[in-house]
Formats: structure tokens, sequence, C-alpha cells
């Protein structure tokens, strides 16, 4: 599920921040870009991730701001020549005048930097105090995401439940109306020959049973109910969700080869348009 989180500390004239933003992924993807100051821990920043977030597209940025400290400027003077070069080379093609030049390079990035951009232990503990700062704040952002999700999974079941309730009385006109096609069919053959009536009842049971979609319904009921109980535990259930999803989708899909019936063919489509959402909305979960 989709996420942010962002916190800084302040200690001693510096000034960290973590951003952490989370996408949708199947598997953990972790992107992490940090402050030179920082790089000899990524390993332990990339752990403290991992044990928070399962699967997600992650990026985490980790920024720190000296600019409070009384560390001397230092000027990376190959950078600065380089600036210098290139930009009165540009102002003696325009025809521009090249005063205050040097002004303008020592604006330029990379030109200056602290002379010695360090971290104090203290100051890498207050690091990963922010980092769990972000990552709780990303995990309330999805948690939140979640609580919708399960409001609109649980909507979408119950419209599924209404609408199987609405194949019943569908079905019993189905039923009646094919028996009583079935006679007709039969009516010159019965007035003038001789008729096996146990015969003709055996031909309509036969009938009414390949178009029968009572285990159908049972089923899909259940699934449902599955569904929702689900839904109400506390361990990550997205695998489990997906599975039963896919038992609704195999009763629903049945059902609707099997309808033999303008209105239930209705109803079914209904229910697919639902179903769909719901599996859409599944593949952003855990």
């Amino acid at each position: 599920m989709t996420g942010y989180g962002k916190a800084v500390a302040k200690l001693n004239g510096k000034s960290v921040t973590i951003e952490i933003r989370s996408l949708n992924s199947k598997q953990l993807d972790m992107n992490v870009r940090l402050h030179p100051a920082l790089r000899d821990n990524e390993p332990e920043i990339r752990a403290a991730v991992n044990r928070m977030l399962e699967r997600g597209k992650i990026e985490l940025t980790g920024n720190i701001d000296f600019t409070g400290t009384d560390l001397p400027a230092v000027i990376n003077r190959p950078v600065a020549i380089s600036y210098y070069n290139e930009l009165s080379s540009l102002a003696r093609e325009l025809g521009a005048v090249e005063e205050n030049l040097l002004s303008v390079v020592m604006k330029m990035p990379e030109v200056t930097r602290l002379s010695k951009e360090e971290l104090t232990e203290e100051d890498r503990n207050s690091v990963f105090t922010a980092l769990n700062e972000a990552l709780q704040q990303l995990d309330e952002f999805r948690k939140h995401e979640g609580e919708l999700l399960e409001k609109d999974f649980i909507l979408r079941i119950k419209t599924i439940q209404t609408l199987l309730a609405e194949v019943e009385p569908f079905e019993q006109n189905r039923n009646l109306q094919l028996r009583e096609k079935l006679r007709n069919s039969f009516a010159d053959f019965i007035e003038n020959n001789n008729f096996d009536t146990n015969r003709f009842e055996q031909e309509i049971i036969y009938y009414l049973e390949k178009l029968d979609i009572t285990e159908e319904k049972v089923r899909l009921a259940k699934h449902c109910r599955y569904f929702l109980d689900t839904l109400d535990e506390d361990a990550a259930n997205g695998r489990k969700l997906s599975f039963v999803s896919q038992e609704i989708g195999r009763e629903i899909n049945t059902m609707g080869s099997k309808a033999n019936d303008a209105d239930i063919q209705k109803l079914v489509v209904r229910m697919k348009d639902e179903l769909e959402k719901i599996k859409e909305q599944l593949a952003n979960i855990l």
C-alpha cells in the first residue's frame, strides 16, 4: 500500500531529515539515498526498514544540514575552476560581461563544503530516532488506507450477497418456464400418441439438474462469509483473501454458464464487476 513519513531531528547545530515514500509492489524494492555522512549506516537503515515493511516500492532519503555548526568551509577547487572556465567561455561567446563571475561560481553546487562533516554517536542515535518516527508515520498512513480498503471490501462483498439473494426468484421462474416449455413441445405428441409420463418426468429432471445452480449458490454464500471472517483476522491475510476471491469468482462464473436466464445473467455480471474491483485492491495489501 502507499504511505509517507517524514521526521526531522536537530542536534548540536545539525539538522537530520529522514523521508520515506511507499508505493504498491508485490515485492520489497528499496531505493536508499543518503548524505555521505550516513552511508556507513546504510545496512542498519535498510535492516530497520525491512523489520517494519514486508513489501512495497520504498524510496528513502536521509539528508543532513551542517550549516548550523562551526565547521570551517573548504573550497572544492577542481569543481570551482571547472565552473569558472565554462562560465567564462560562455560569457565571451555571448559577449557578456564577466564581472562578479567568481561570486557566481561560489554559489554553484559542490563548490564549497564543510571541512569535516561527521556524526558523533549521539548524532547517529538521533538519526535512527528520526528514522523510526518516519517509519511510524508511514505505518499509520498505510493502516488508514487499509481501514478504507476494508470498508470497501465489506461493502462489495455484501453487494454480492444481496445480488445472490436476488437470484432465487428468477431461478424459480426459470424452472417453471422450462417445465412449461417441455410440456408444450410434447403437446401434440401427448394428444396423438401413447406417451410415457415417467420418461417425460425423467427428461425434465435431467434438464433441471443440468441447469441447477443450488450448489454454486451455497458455496458462493460460504465463500463470501469466509472472506468477511478473514478480514477480521489480525494477521496479514492478503494471500488468503486473494485465494478466497478466486473461489468466489469460480462459483460466479459457473453460475453464469449454467443460468440460461437473462435476468440471472444480469445479476452475475454485476457480481463479477464487484469482484473485479475487489481483486484490483487486493493487489495492494499484504
